[in-house]
């Protein structure tokens, strides 16, 4: 049976290659299993990968993947909930929000640990699980802190560096988790402090929402500095992103 090679490895001498007689646009299979296509002519020839399916998100995702959609969909929702309490003056609409925020933390728990048990560990699943966290653990605890009145535009500043810490932070243990692993399957530590540590942060807007020092009545008031406003206990926020981008500092994985 015929075969076609590409353009590359073609000799002068017969190149462009001719349409062979009796067959169809659709030609055989080379030696390195690419399709290759021609027009009439056989005057452009492109290769055409014929072992690529169609992505299914019902067919392809794992148990381990579900658990980590679960854990953003928590993340989504603490999100609505800052913005309700905001439209509303409610308070238990901000207690419901940052209660998601322990609850996504618990399937971020679960999805590794499944993954593993399942044999199901993937590059999807880890890009879920990190997109799911950025949610979870970085926006979320930034809108319910703005909610709860870090609301001066030093405030705002200080919030945004929180989540680009943590988009950070997990863009650079995505890169570097094959070389912390040692060649095992499993990475042996954290460096820096692992985003989940901002639910530190929603333990705090809760005690601060109990205890009715939320808004105008935060602990250490506020501060014009310049023509913005500071609340200085948004600089635990500040901390937070501060210590997940760190380097020199190593937690063991359990």
């Amino acid at each position: 049976k015929p075969c076609l090679v590409p353009a590359s490895r073609w000799p002068p001498s017969i190149w462009p290659p001719r349409r062979i007689d009796g067959m169809s646009g659709l030609l055989p299979a080379d030696a390195f299993g690419t399709l290759w296509v021609g027009e009439s002519q056989g005057t452009s020839m492109k290769p055409r990968n014929s072992g690529q399916r169609h992505f299914s998100m019902f067919r392809d995702f794992h148990l381990a993947d579900w658990l980590t959609l679960a854990n953003a969909f928590c993340g989504v929702c603490a999100v609505f909930f800052a913005m309700r309490y905001m439209q509303s003056g409610e308070r238990h609409d901000l207690i419901w929000g940052a209660g998601l925020v322990p609850l996504a933390f618990v399937f971020d728990a679960l999805d590794g640990r499944v993954a593993r048990w399942r044999q199901s560990s993937s590059t999807l699943g880890r890009e879920l699980d990190s997109l799911a966290d950025v949610i979870s653990f970085g926006v979320a605890p930034a809108a319910l802190g703005f909610a709860a009145g870090f609301q001066g535009l030093w405030d705002w500043v200080v919030l945004g560096y929180f989540v680009c810490c943590g988009v950070s932070r997990l863009a650079r243990f995505n890169v570097t988790a094959e070389q912390l692993a040692q060649g095992t399957d499993k990475v042996k530590h954290f460096e820096g402090t692992p985003i989940p540590t901002s639910l530190a942060l929603v333990v705090m807007l809760v005690i601060a929402v109990d205890a009715g020092r939320i808004g105008d009545d935060f602990w250490f008031g506020a501060y014009q500095l310049g023509p913005w406003v500071l609340h200085p206990l948004v600089l635990a926020y500040a901390l937070s992103g501060s210590l997940m981008v760190s380097k020199t500092i190593r937690i063991p994985k359990w």
